[in-house]
């Protein structure tokens, strides 16, 4: 497809057919997130032109599905699979805050993001991407979404609802003259919740809208004084110097075991810049001068967090020479989120327990 790039200018929009970033949401989705063992470059590159007949082949099996790929590259993986100039705002996933209300950051290499109508098309494609990968990556996670009554998350709110369209969403989301080199790309934040929904059921309705900042049945904003400083919605609304507000593009999905007790929330968001996504973490996690932190984090707490950046499809086409590896111990998800708690329990039920050494 075609799509204008961001101001409509004619080099970003020469090099800028994108991945899927700008598709609509699907009722399924997966997320899975891998890192790249030693030895397993040029395994990883060999798949990713690939990706796109791939998607086409599973697609062609249930017409009307809509299957789509986006993948996205972390910064310690893109100097070992590319030469050549980086995305210019690419750089390691930050940890803000601290104690039960921590942003943590998470091993992460490699994101694929599935959407579709249904899960079955979604399993066969990671199905076929795990198998080319057999003995390159190690997976570090794996979240199956759904939707849920709608539009709601788990919590019982809308989600998603205010994502910008058209034009406004391209400006929001590709990246632009700003660096050429990387045009129709895009910066995507992925974090996994975990939701205490026992607490959370407990409160009242009046209290659970101040907390998100929406009323629960119309998901209409609260305005004014009835809008809490430390409501959801009002730390993340990002204000630029023009006063206009600074949009990005969420695709939640909610996700869980029941018998585990694990459910929550898998954010992902596409921005054109992460400094949006990082200043509504900041905003959450530290707080502002006005409040300490994000309400909502009294009953979510963060187990995984990752920033990419997804090249065009142009670029995944054509890829550039072959990086230089370079060495690095990597700890899986669940060694990361014990070291973060302090328990070490490799609770969470995903990833491996190895460590991987890269050259």
């Amino acid at each position: 497809m075609t799509v204008e790039g961001p101001g409509g200018s004619p080099a970003a929009e020469a090099s800028a057919r994108p991945q899927a970033v700008l598709e609509a949401s699907e009722p399924s989705a997966t997320f899975l997130v891998v890192t790249v063992n030693e030895g397993g470059e040029e395994q990883v590159r060999s798949l990713l032109p690939k990706l796109s007949s791939l998607v086409r082949a599973v697609r062609s099996r249930a017409p009307g599905g809509r299957l789509s790929c986006i993948v996205g590259i972390g910064s310690d993986a893109w100097d070992r699979l590319f030469a050549g100039p980086r995305p210019a705002e690419l750089h390691p996933f930050r940890e803000v805050g601290k104690g039960n209300r921590r942003a943590v950051a998470t091993p992460a290499d490699v994101l694929f993001h599935l959407r579709a109508t249904s899960s079955d098309l979604c399993f066969e494609l990671i199905a076929e991407i795990v198998s080319n990968l057999d003995g390159a990556v190690t997976v570090q996670d794996e979240v199956v979404g759904f939707k849920y009554f709608g539009e709601l998350d788990l919590l019982g709110f809308a989600d998603g609802t205010e994502n910008p369209t058209g034009k406004a969403a391209s400006d929001a989301v590709l990246v632009g003259d700003e660096d050429l080199h990387h045009a129709g790309g895009a910066y995507v934040v992925v974090q996994r919740y975990l939701h205490d929904l026992a607490g959370w059921n407990r409160l009242t309705v009046e209290e659970q809208q101040r907390i998100i900042g929406r009323t629960k049945t119309s998901n209409i904003e609260l305005d004014g004084e009835d809008q809490p400083l430390d409501s959801h919605v009002a730390l993340n609304k990002i204000v630029g110097p023009d006063g206009a507000e600074r949009q990005i593009l969420r695709y939640n999905m909610p996700f869980g075991s029941a018998a585990r007790g694990e459910l929550g929330t898998y954010f992902i968001g596409y921005a054109r810049t992460p400094t949006i996504i990082e200043q509504m973490l900041s905003n959450m996690f530290v707080g502002t001068a006005a409040v300490s932190h994000d309400r909502i984090l009294d009953f979510s707490r963060a187990v995984t967090g990752a920033l990419f950046f997804t090249p065009s499809a142009t670029f995944l086409d054509d890829l550039p020479d072959p990086g230089k590896p370079s060495r690095r111990v990597t700890l899986s998800v669940s060694e990361s989120a014990g070291a973060a708690t302090g328990t070490g329990t490799g609770s969470l039920h995903i990833g491996s327990l190895r460590r991987v050494h890269s050259e």
